[in-house]
């Protein structure tokens, strides 16, 4: 779905919901109508009430939505697979007012895959908001760091929010500037 496109949708149960920008939780009721303005990356942005919301993919059937599917990992798996799954997952989380990932907005720094000495892996992640008080920040962490720790393997997730160096428009990918217009 298009961040331009709306469709309608009806709240089937109560559910918890993160208010855009301000990224507080609150609970959309039953019965309220609303639209879905953004469905990437398994979560949903929903206009309700004249107010956008965040809802998390595992609650998708609140509003008529199927979770995504796990990841897996084939058998046999190296650290680089696990690595490369990483990012894969980091490119589910979207920015819920902008249709683009936090990979191609460029506000991943950093991800390391650390074995342990069990077989399981520990991961690293470095990460920025485009402004340093946006409120959604703690949503995009928690969002970067639950996707990533769903990996077959992974034991431990540690995102780390840095400001250091500041993101600017230049560190997007290039087909994020074209979507967003910021070619310059």
């Amino acid at each position: 779905m298009r961040s331009q496109d709306r469709e309608p949708l009806v709240i089937q149960r109560d559910v918890p919901a993160v208010i855009i920008p301000a990224g507080f939780t609150v609970t959309l009721r039953q019965g309220m109508p609303g639209y879905i303005t953004q469905a990437l990356g398994g979560s949903f942005t929903v206009s309700v009430e004249g107010n956008l919301f965040r809802i998390a993919g595992d609650d998708g059937d609140a509003i008529g939505r199927d979770p995504l599917p796990k990841p897996a990992l084939p058998a046999g798996a190296t650290d680089a697979d696990v690595l490369e799954l990483a990012w894969a997952q980091l490119r589910t989380c979207f920015d819920p007012e902008i249709p683009i990932n936090i990979v191609d907005l460029g506000l991943i720094y950093d991800c390391t895959v650390t074995p342990q000495a069990d077989g399981t892996r520990h991961i690293d992640v470095r990460m920025t908001l485009t402004a340093p008080g946006c409120g959604m920040g703690e949503v995009l962490v928690a969002d970067a760091r639950d996707k990533i720790a769903m990996i077959p393997t992974v034991s431990d997730v540690n995102v780390e929010l840095v400001f250091d160096p500041p993101w600017n428009h230049s560190m997007m990918s290039e087909s994020a500037r074209l979507e967003t217009g910021m070619m310059f």
